[in-house]
């Protein structure tokens, strides 16, 4: 059997043993949070020692932390619960605006809020060429606003890695009265940022890229903001978000948080793998690599070399890349944030993902390598014939 080459940590990363270790115990000590016995008491000891750690990691006080079911449900929470919040008290949002490249979970809850919100209206914020919020354009759009409006921004984009101006997004968007949610799935343990400094009024995370386990996430909620509950029955995470937390996953989510701060070694596997494409494949094009990105993620397109028959070919070589967001799975489709930096359809369409996470090696980045090279060879003996 070949050796596994994973290599789309931006979909999801390797469980780290931190990760298993913290679940393993929960999952024998059972137990309910929310009862007062012994077993209940360790239960809430160990939700809160996790929600601790996930404050930490992005620089807030435990109390502000909601554990959610992912990183989809706490931007559904977010935009939801500003919008129904800020109306209950007596200030309602006047319009959804999202930078073209976020996630399809922001895009679709906030088509879903417009539809049921006729008064609501839905508004694109357009990238630059390298994949960045276009800043003087969100001023003019906010220049609009008669009534408060709600901006969501990733802090880094899952496909590109392109870090995203964070801080000037949220100064132009307090300034016009407005909430701010920042989608920082991808971005925390990867780059430091501080969330009481940064004025962030939503911020969302996602076990499962810190190598947590799937199926636990957060939302980060500023103090003073609107928020209304989405799942109610019960007093759960402070009458936020009803229903017996994951303690397992929780406590998971928890050890991969303070893992995560303690390593960074993806930048230089990231840079031999972008320097062994170049010398592979001079006519090679980097999406975003003028401007900053996550230290972890390259995407990348080898004209003549289409995305979906390079996923299958490194494949049946052991070695697993992506496309795109993972959230688009089952098919090879035209990214959607390609297409906002204005990249031709034919060379989006050979666009690919190299992702890294806590445990790649060399050895991983020379195998995507090796197997991109013998591909290209097929290709060029096939043209040849």
């Amino acid at each position: 059997m070949l050796p596994v080459r994973y290599l789309d940590h931006n979909a999801t990363s390797a469980l780290r043993p931190e990760a298993r270790a913290a679940m393993d115990h929960v999952l024998i000590a059972h137990g309910n949070p929310s009862s007062i016995h012994r077993a209940g008491r360790a239960a809430r000891g160990a939700l809160e020692a996790a929600r601790t750690e996930v404050a930490g990691l992005v620089g807030a006080r435990p109390e502000q932390v909601i554990f959610t079911s992912g990183g989809t449900e706490a931007n559904a929470l977010a935009l939801w619960g500003a919008v129904q919040g800020a109306a209950a008290a007596g200030a309602p949002v006047g319009a959804l605006y999202l930078s073209a490249i976020e996630h399809d979970s922001v895009f679709r809850t906030a088509a879903a809020i417009a539809q049921r919100n006729t008064g609501i209206r839905l508004v694109s914020v357009p990238v630059t060429q390298d994949g960045v919020v276009d800043l003087d354009a969100l001023g003019e759009l906010l220049n609009e606003v008669s009534r408060p409006a709600l901006v969501a921004v990733m802090a880094a984009n899952n496909e590109t890695g392109v870090i995203q101006p964070v801080t000037d997004v949220i100064a132009l968007v307090h300034g016009a009265g407005g909430f701010c949610l920042v989608d920082a799935v991808q971005a925390r343990g990867r780059i430091a940022a501080d969330f009481a400094v940064s004025g962030t009024d939503y911020l969302t995370l996602s076990a499962h890229k810190l190598g947590g386990p799937q199926g636990t996430g957060a939302l980060v909620v500023r103090d003073g903001v609107p928020l209304a509950p989405q799942i109610t029955g019960g007093s759960q995470e402070r009458n936020r978000r009803a229903g017996t937390e994951n303690v397992a996953g929780i406590a998971g989510f928890g050890a991969a948080a303070k893992a995560c701060r303690q390593d960074d070694s993806s930048a230089a596997l990231r840079d031999a793998f972008e320097f062994g494409l170049r010398q592979r494949f001079p006519d090679v094009i980097i999406f975003g690599e003028s401007t900053p990105r996550l230290a972890n993620t390259s995407n990348f397109a080898i004209p003549g070399i289409a995305a979906e028959s390079a996923i299958i070919a490194l494949d049946l070589d052991g070695v697993m890349v992506s496309s795109g967001a993972a959230c688009s799975s089952g098919k090879v489709k035209p990214s959607h944030v390609l297409q906002a930096m204005g990249v031709p359809a034919e060379l989006a369409r050979s666009a690919l993902r190299v992702s890294l996470g806590w445990n790649s090696t060399l050895t991983d980045v020379e195998a995507a390598l090796a197997s991109l090279e013998k591909l290209s060879a097929r290709i060029r003996a096939r043209m040849a014939a």
